[in-house]
């Protein structure tokens, strides 16, 4: 994605970590209902996705 800067392509780098960031948090809200251990380190792992990903985009 770093290559992107300065191509004119920055505003798809933004679009793209923007939808990841917004799936990573979908599939987070959906194994947080789940009592599995592995449902919830999957959230968490998702939840440090999407913030990764919105930093990304900043």
């Amino acid at each position: 994605m770093a290559k992107s800067s300065g191509t004119g392509h920055e505003g798809y780098v933004v679009q793209l970590c923007d939808l990841c960031a917004q799936i990573c948090n979908e599939c987070a809200e959906e194994c947080q209902k789940h009592d599995n251990e592995h449902c919830k380190a999957c959230a968490e792992a998702c939840r440090a996705c999407a913030e990764a990903c919105r930093t990304m985009a900043a």
